[in-house]
């Protein structure tokens, strides 16, 4: 297991060297390079001599990609010149509240689409599993955007039962202080997910069901929740496991649309923002950021793997 999880770190490390290059990259294939991009078109030279020499710009490239590096094991992840703020204050105000809406729309994505599975497969080609069927195609074949504002049509002109906007607060307190805000955007998020979650487990189930252990369990007495919660889920939960490690980047993107339909003061909103105005320092931390949290989230489904069935070894 020490020796898995020390190549795995390493393969993880080696990613992130690799997206840290990439996005260290796309500074200098911008239109006019950095200065031109931050300062506008209609710069001076000697403008553009002085940026390039306070930012290190002038100096060969290997060597401001390891001053790149320095700064990002400091914590520096740039400037924001368009909101004139250091773009780790920005991921600190933001991200937090970010995480909070998804992980809100997780749980109730996995407390949801895990059962619903388990029954689908249970009932297989029964009404209730046609009809669930349907609702997961419609669900995530939905455009995330389309869905929210069909959300807000319906409950906030329509019935007018909730707000059409998420809560704006500078903190995650103040969301967590107005539950009711922000029910629109986690059903936003959360449907979605439950569609295509659901039909995993529910293929999973399925395929859980018809193996031996599964008939041997019945043979001996077992009851019908035993066979399914005691025998099959810890089977047929593993590609969830898989999928929650690589749905990582998806839910982000989902927050980012989901954060710009209800103007939710998120790392997706500010992601938006930063694309509009052309912040590209924002806009490269971001990418970092989530290309580090993408790995995170694999690396802990490779590890949740022993935990969940001890059968598999790992070498």
């Amino acid at each position: 297991m020490t020796h898995y999880l020390l190549r795995r770190i390493g393969q993880s490390v080696i990613v992130v060297i690799l997206v840290s290059i990439a996005t260290f990259l796309l500074v200098h294939l911008l239109p006019g390079g950095a200065a031109h991009a931050e300062l506008g078109v209609h710069v001076s030279a000697g403008a553009i001599r002085q940026f390039n020499i306070a930012n290190g710009y002038n100096l060969p490239l290997v060597e401001q990609y390891f001053v790149y590096v320095g700064h990002l094991l400091h914590g520096n992840l740039g400037y924001s010149y368009k909101l004139n703020e250091p773009v780790r204050t920005l991921l600190w105000m933001d991200l937090p509240k970010s995480a909070y809406l998804t992980g809100i729309a997780l749980f109730f994505t996995i407390m949801l689409a895990v059962p619903l599975g388990i029954y689908q497969a249970v009932r297989r080609n029964h009404p209730g599993d046609y009809a669930f069927t349907s609702f997961a195609f419609i669900g995530y074949s939905m455009p995330t955007f389309w869905l929210g504002l069909l959300l807000i049509a319906f409950f906030s002109v329509y019935l007018k039962w909730l707000p059409p906007a998420a809560p704006q607060t500078p903190t995650v307190g103040g969301a967590i202080t107005d539950p009711k805000a922000m029910i629109l955007p986690v059903m936003t998020l959360a449907i979605g997910g439950v569609a295509y979650f659901s039909r995993y487990m529910r293929s999973s189930a399925i395929e859980s069901l018809a193996q031996d252990y599964i008939r041997t369990a019945r043979a001996v007495g077992e009851t019908k929740g035993g066979v399914l919660f005691r025998h099959m889920l810890r089977n047929a939960i593993l590609p969830i496991v898989t999928i929650l490690g690589l749905s990582v980047p998806a839910l982000l993107a989902g927050n980012l649309i989901a954060e710009s339909v209800f103007n939710y003061p998120g790392i997706g909103l500010l992601f938006w923002t930063s694309a509009s105005t052309r912040d590209y320092p924002t806009l490269m931390a971001l990418t970092l950021v989530v290309a580090v949290l993408t790995v995170l989230g694999n690396l802990m489904a490779d590890i949740a793997y022993s935990f969940i069935d001890h059968r598999i070894q790992f070498s």
